[in-house]
């Protein structure tokens, strides 16, 4: 538990700590006073800004930044815990619910902040946010959708309230479609973009292997005796490099 207790400090301080946001708190707006680190409730339309355009602005960069990170906190804490059941670690019962549990905190978070000007935090109504032309928006409203069914079936499967394999399916398929979907996420006009895409694309890489290997985790036989197993290692590792990539993540 100390462990635990001292590697999820460290996390916190990367993400607390990150040179963008501090950058950013220390440079006055157009309207000479210090730029907040809470979520925006700014009624710009997407991709405008007072001081020209919010993508590639400080504020901007430092928000979306914020975003990929916090999610990394997340999925980087729910893949050390699946690894630690790969590898048959006597963890206690409560460490099978971290992986549902991150994933209602991600879904949560993208589903209120995830862009400072749409439904619920911004001016853009609901219908528009989620059935509106904007695809950047629409794609991180999905996500926040699919955390929150994958965490409401990972946590009747692990409590054993939901036995048949079609409960794995939310996580196995809606992983899949989510890291398709980062091969064409776009910002915009984001000056960034080519560093941006390149991102995004080795994120889709690693979630097309986490989804297959969670597939075959879940619906495979598992004949090998082998104390522990390949595709479960595979699954919590490919995860694990998802978080540090998102920790990392820079615009």
């Amino acid at each position: 538990m100390k462990r635990w207790a001292s590697l999820l400090s460290v996390l916190v301080l990367m993400v607390a700590q990150s040179p963008s946001w501090v950058d950013v708190r220390a440079q006055p707006s157009s309207e000479d006073h210090q730029v907040s680190i809470a979520p925006s409730t700014t009624n710009n339309p997407h991709g405008e800004h007072a001081d020209g355009g919010w993508e590639g602005s400080a504020q901007g960069v430092a928000y979306s930044e914020f975003n990929h990170r916090f999610a990394g906190l997340f999925v980087l804490l729910f893949g050390l815990a699946e690894l630690g059941h790969a590898l048959r670690y006597p963890l206690p019962f409560w460490t099978r619910l971290v992986l549902p549990s991150a994933l209602a905190v991600i879904a949560a978070y993208l589903l209120i902040w995830s862009d400072h000007e749409a439904w619920p935090i911004g001016s853009l109504s609901f219908a528009q946010t989620f059935f509106g032309q904007d695809q950047e928006i629409i794609q991180h409203k999905f996500y926040g959708v699919f955390g929150a069914t994958a965490a409401v079936s990972e946590t009747l499967r692990r409590i054993g309230w939901a036995q048949h394999p079609a409960w794995s399916a939310p996580l196995v398929f809606l992983g899949l479609v989510g890291a398709l979907l980062l091969f064409v996420h776009s910002h915009g006009s984001h000056p960034a973009n080519h560093t941006i895409e390149l991102h995004h694309a080795l994120l889709g890489s690693l979630g097309v292997g986490a989804a297959i290997s969670n597939a075959m985790v879940s619906w495979t036989s598992g004949t090998s005796n082998h104390p522990v197993k390949r595709w479960e290692a595979a699954w919590a590792g490919f995860v694990i490099l998802m978080g540090i990539q998102l920790l990392v993540y820079f615009e």
